[in-house]
């Protein structure tokens, strides 16, 4: 583990995934991450890259040939190097190779980057192309939020009600559903709730989504400014904590032609081009 800290937060991470693992509140002790039990979800903050969901039938074609990729893409199960460190702040890099060239046809460097700000973390990403040709990805994040009581609630901001696209197999299906909040922009995180998967969430307003406890008392808040949002805890269990995740990506829709480079959402750099984007937890 790697551990950066200032006045009010400790942060600690892993070179596996260049993964957040823990935040902790240094006046309260409280950890707002996720401990990654298996028993509900094995992982606490991986990053998404170069695909955010699925691939449809898990390939993608690009210049006549078929590349093959897990869900998520390979960053989360990559062993990273620290790039640069201080007490605040920590990256971590990873860079294309031949094994991965193998699944994803591009030279890039891909750099995770987290900074410590008063009460806030930044989640910074940088994407470089170093490749000769057009490079296409997306990128995301998965961070998993402990509910502090079991009356925790999500406060969605700007928006009444919403629409959630409703994933089949892991790919976006053409069904939807619509979901009203209550006038302080509340929501129940229930069992029922994720019985479908995450909720997928396209051209919205929301670029603010926290957490808040029993007494209504907000004690997490995640800012980002992505086309698209995921909302997911595990189908079925219940689980302790939310997931509250930007993409700048999402999976492929059932009905996809597999081509790489007009995947919706998906992100393109030319020659030499960089992608940067961050995104910020707040806590209380």
């Amino acid at each position: 583990m790697y551990y950066i800290e200032n006045e009010f937060l400790k942060a600690g991470f892993e070179a596996h995934g260049a993964e957040l693992r823990s935040l902790v509140n240094k006046t309260t002790g409280e950890e707002y991450m996720w401990c990654g039990d298996p028993a509900f979800w094995g992982r606490v903050s991986p990053v998404l890259f170069p695909v955010v969901g699925n691939y449809k039938d898990k390939k993608s074609l690009y210049k006549g040939r078929e590349y093959s990729l897990s869900q998520h893409g390979f960053a989360r199960d990559s062993e990273f190097e620290v790039a640069a460190s201080d007490v605040e702040s920590i990256a971590f890099k990873l860079e294309s190779d031949e094994k991965l060239k193998e699944v994803y046809p591009f030279d890039f460097r891909l750099v995770i980057e987290y900074n410590l700000i008063d009460k806030k973390l930044e989640v910074k990403w940088r994407v470089e192309n170093l490749d000769e040709e057009r490079m296409h990805f997306s990128i995301g994040g998965h961070p998993a939020f402990n509910l502090r009581d079991k009356d925790s609630v999500i406060k969605f901001y700007g928006v009444k009600s919403f629409t959630a696209g409703i994933l089949d197999s892991g790919l976006l299906s053409e069904r939807t559903k619509e979901i009203e909040l209550d006038e302080n922009g509340i929501l129940k995180p229930t069992k029922e709730l994720f019985m479908e998967d995450a909720l997928v969430i396209e051209k919205s307003n929301i670029k603010k989504v926290s957490l808040a406890d029993k007494s209504g008392s907000e004690y997490l808040t995640v800012e980002f400014d992505t086309p698209v949002l995921g909302i997911w805890s595990p189908a079925g269990k219940e689980a302790p904590f939310v997931c509250i995740e930007p993409w700048f990506g999402r999976t492929d829709r059932t009905d996809f032609n597999c081509r790489l480079e007009e995947r919706e959402y998906g992100n393109t750099l030319e020659k030499g081009g960089v992608f940067e984007a961050s995104y910020f937890i707040e806590t209380y």
